[in-house]
């Protein structure tokens, strides 16, 4: 009997969460990394693929069309930006997000970008590689007592303030769609509108999902309002910044720097003027591409597509496209609370 098939988008997927698809009779299927959607289309309609895990490219309604058989997209992170979500719902496919599986991963890396950033370290190991000692004439900042703003209050925001409370940073943020306890449980200083944010960010740190409501959030205004000498942490999604606006308020002063771990577009082209900035710490969107990120996101992806495909509840937070669940015509599509 031929094996039932899951199409990864990416060049690999977690050991872990392989043996998981196998051991239900799933072969994973994988399209080359950043593929296009014609090649990702093609790889569908040969393999039969009933699920997709998605991890590089976007799917597209193009996408789904050359998949008749398809019925679930599952992200491997909880960022969907990538995935037409209306051409999805439109055709019955489920999305599904691995809420929280890399929370931990992302949050220490907004905290490694921060320190980066704020004390210089990239600048200053690449001087003293080039043979120079810079120590006279140089004043560091230190960032207890600071105030660290958390734009968006999901599980990566909370995780990161955690770690920063621990840094002796007081914590405050902006989610108008987070429950209170979001905001209590951590000490949060909870800001009613963005203005009155963006005021108070001594360090901006950006959690929030890229959508038609928060893309370019942060802009030449937004960035006026932050305090001179601010800085911005982006481990969320590059289109949340105008990435122009961004080079100008730190190339005139009012920003301190940036720590950045995702792009508008990726990957970047090789003259992007991020390069040129020193007070610009770059990653390449390897925030939660750790061992044990990488492990709990892959399972949690594979075990969602199984799921659906078994007509099992899966967790109403996990569901990207909730649309779904108002169509009684997708019987096999459930929440589980």
């Amino acid at each position: 009997m031929r094996k039932r098939t899951i199409l990864v988008t990416g060049p690999d997927l977690d050991p872990s969460a392989v043996k998981l698809a196998q051991d239900h009779g799933f072969e994973t299927v994988h399209t080359p990394a950043y593929a296009d959607s014609a090649v990702i289309a093609e790889l569908l309609m040969k393999s039969g693929a009933e699920g997709i895990v998605s991890r590089m490219g976007r799917i597209d309604a193009a996408v789904m069309d050359a998949a008749p058989h398809l019925k679930v997209i599952s992200k491997h992170g909880v960022g969907v930006d990538n995935i037409d979500l209306e051409a999805a719902t439109a055709r019955g496919i489920t999305v599904l997000m691995a809420t929280g599986a890399n929370a931990v991963s992302v949050a220490e890396h907004a905290i490694t970008l921060l320190l980066a950033t704020v004390k210089r370290v990239v600048p200053l190991d690449a001087s003293l590689h080039a043979g120079r000692w810079e120590k006279p004439g140089f004043l560091g900042r230190e960032l207890a007592g600071s105030r660290l703003g958390l734009l968006g209050m999901g599980s990566i925001a909370q995780a990161t303030g955690r770690i920063a409370k621990g840094l002796g940073l007081s914590l405050c943020g902006y989610d108008p769609y987070a429950k209170p306890a979001a905001f209590a449980d951590l000490g949060v200083t909870r800001c009613e509108s963005l203005p009155e944010f963006f005021a108070q960010c001594d360090v901006l740190s950006l959690h929030c999902p890229l959508t038609n409501e928060t893309r370019g959030i942060v802009h030449a205004e937004t960035i006026a309002q932050m305090p001179k000498g601010a800085f911005i942490i982006n481990t969320a999604r590059g289109g949340l910044i105008d990435e122009a606006a961004l080079v100008a308020a730190i190339r005139s002063g009012h920003l301190g720097g940036a720590g950045l771990d995702t792009f508008a577009v990726e990957p970047p082209a090789p003259d992007h003027p991020f390069f040129a900035e020193a007070n610009i710490v770059l990653t390449p969107h390897i925030g939660g591409v750790t061992r044990e990120a990488g492990a709990r996101v892959g399972v949690e992806a594979v075990r969602g597509i199984l799921q659906v495909l078994a007509g099992e509840a899966v967790s109403l937070e996990r569901i990207a496209n909730r649309a779904l669940l108002a169509k009684s015509a997708q019987p096999d599509v459930k929440a589980g609370e």
